[in-house]
């Protein structure tokens, strides 16, 4: 079984997040495709800025780096800019970590934790997802 169809029926893709080199040159280019102004934060525990735009139906969100050796760091040098996760709504958090790890999915939170904009979320590792790394938001 996969961890999409262990996930409660209900889901529904909450945002993309794209890494970013500059944060302000790529709110520049979503703005020309239409886009609202975004909200910023920086989140200091993940050494990242974040940029969410809202997007009809959930949310894109752009991150850069802010210190040079972080996970969001590596990836954004060693892939380029590019989609670096998926997060899918999941209306209990808690169950839904759960029930995958008791069906073999690899988390790498086993409990949830804050996200950008006070989000409860986890992420699922990407050996489980076809590649892809996937987070869950509580909501």
């Amino acid at each position: 079984m996969t961890p999409a169809q262990l996930l409660p029926a209900d889901r529904g893709l909450h945002h993309v997040g794209i890494v970013v080199r500059d944060l302000q040159q790529a709110i520049a280019r979503y703005r020309v495709l239409g886009f609202d102004e975004p909200i910023e934060i920086d989140l200091p525990d993940q050494n990242v800025r974040v940029a969410t735009f809202y997007a009809g139906t959930g949310y894109l969100e752009l991150i850069t780096p802010t210190v040079p050796d972080t996970g969001v760091a590596r990836f954004l040098e060693a892939r380029g800019e590019g989609m670096h996760h998926m997060a899918f709504t999941v209306p209990d958090l808690e169950r839904a970590l759960r029930q995958l790890e008791r069906a073999g999915v690899e988390l790498i939170d086993l409990h949830p934790r804050t996200g950008a904009h006070g989000w409860k979320v986890a992420f699922i590792h990407p050996r489980s997802c076809g590649g892809v790394l996937t987070e869950l938001v509580e909501g």
